[in-house]
């Protein structure tokens, strides 16, 4: 059976169609959601509640569009809901104690992980609007269709705005994260 099919027929409220189409898409949206917010927990909590908002409103779905960017779009909206709540508690909390960040962890130690986890820090300098575009278009390699959906842009929006993310991006390399360009630069 299609996707369409199950969507229509989960949307008369078959679980057994939306269980499949859940497990299609659940990896997606957790790393979407991990990718956002740097948290398994939290990251696991925001796809559950993608999930279940989804499921809620299936019925306005059009079950001819591809459900993937539409759980994205749900996801990454909860996701920066819960990074702006999470800041806020942060910010708080580092009012009050002024403590010094923890140290790092010893997972850190091969130097691919090393690599991405200075990647990751590098997106993570980029307003939240380019981070959402280079973790969708370039972690989640989603197409420039899939990535308009899920952002609901236009598709030339999402090309200017990952050119010019992708920019920012490196400048912010060559200016803080020298290690990630050494020995790649001609």
């Amino acid at each position: 059976m299609n996707e369409a099919d199950l969507i229509q027929r989960a949307a008369g409220g078959d679980t057994e169609a939306w269980e499949p189409l859940a497990r299609a898409h659940q990896d997606a949206v957790f790393r979407l959601c991990y990718l956002l917010l740097g948290d398994p927990d939290d990251a696991e909590d925001i796809a559950q509640e993608t999930f279940l908002r989804a499921w809620k409103h299936l019925r306005r779905f059009d079950p001819a569009r591809p459900l993937r960017p539409w759980l994205l779009s749900i996801a990454s909206h909860l996701a920066s809901n819960r990074r702006r709540s999470i800041g806020r508690y942060l910010s708080a909390l580092t009012r009050a104690f002024r403590d010094d960040p923890p140290p790092p962890t010893t997972e850190e130690k091969s130097a691919q992980r090393a690599e991405a986890r200075e990647l990751w820090k590098a997106v993570q300098t980029l307003s939240l609007p380019d981070q959402q575009i280079v973790y969708l278009r370039y972690f989640l390699d989603l197409s420039v269709a899939e990535t308009a959906e899920a952002l609901r842009v236009a598709e030339g929006t999402v090309k200017s705005r990952s050119s010019r993310a992708l920019e920012k991006l490196r400048n912010v390399i060559r200016q803080d994260f020298p290690v990630l360009i050494e020995g790649r630069e001609t």
